[in-house]
């Protein structure tokens, strides 16, 4: 990244050695972990505020007062909030973008507050274990295999409109049978998406990295992929323990 003449010297000192080379090896590791490290506060975050909304009746009292306008302005605004903090976080203070992810996730942990009207716990526990098992085999696989995962790209993000849309019409249309298969679909779509993002971490976004500023931001963009990654995993298996039966309450 950067010659031996001078350009760009020390402004990351962690990572250059004496000639100053970027050392690519510990700038990748260093990168990755921030960005694990990042998305495993925000759940933390997001968890908390679920369990505290729906247990302190956070959740109904605004539902009661607001009714389903205001679960769907929420619902907006969550879109939103991760379209604008995702297009404008390069421009941001690593800071302040750290702060607007957690308050995305404090944001997301209010709305999947609702999963505990739904759900029991034992069901909502067991789906966030498997999760975390599930994402965990999905990181080692995408960080040890040798195939370019990146070609998938197109053919995921096709697949997640017809996923979008498919449960939009869910929405609408009651079928159990239908919820299962697009939840199955779903599963294997973030998968895939999870496999991508992790390749795409070490292959694009931290070569693209010169400072120290950008490998704090690198990980923060990084941290909201994986993140929304784990979530969608986690919301899906949800819904596939939910449907076997004995899960609701």
């Amino acid at each position: 990244m950067f010659g031996p003449n001078g350009q760009g010297q020390n402004t990351n000192p962690g990572f250059y050695n004496g000639n100053g080379y970027v050392v690519k090896e510990k700038a990748m590791r260093t990168l990755l972990a921030r960005s694990y490290g990042e998305m495993c506060i925000a759940l933390l975050l997001t968890a908390a505020m679920a369990f505290f909304s729906a247990y302190t009746g956070l959740l109904d009292a605004f539902l009661g007062a607001t009714g389903s306008i205001g679960w769907i302005i929420v619902c907006i605004a969550q879109v939103v909030f991760a379209v604008v903090l995702s297009a404008r976080l390069w421009k941001m203070n690593p800071s302040t973008a750290r702060i607007l992810f957690y308050a995305y996730a404090l944001l997301m942990g209010f709305t999947l507050a609702s999963i505990f009207f739904i759900f029991n716990i034992g069901t909502i526990f067991v789906a966030f274990l498997f999760s975390a098992a599930f994402f965990f085999c999905l990181s080692m696989l995408a960080m040890s295999t040798k195939k370019d995962l990146l070609k998938l790209g197109p053919i995921l993000w096709v697949g997640l409109v017809v996923f979008v849309i498919g449960e939009v019409i869910l929405l609408f249309v009651h079928a159990s049978g239908a919820t299962m298969f697009i939840s199955a679909i779903g599963l294997l779509l973030f998968a895939g998406l999870t496999l991508y993002d992790v390749q795409w971490i070490k292959k694009v976004l931290e070569p693209r990295c010169h400072t120290e500023v950008e490998y704090k931001q690198a990980s923060i963009f990084a941290a909201l992929n994986l993140y929304l990654d784990f979530v969608n995993i986690f919301l899906t298996l949800l819904q596939l323990f939910g449907g076997r039966g004995g899960g609701r309450r």
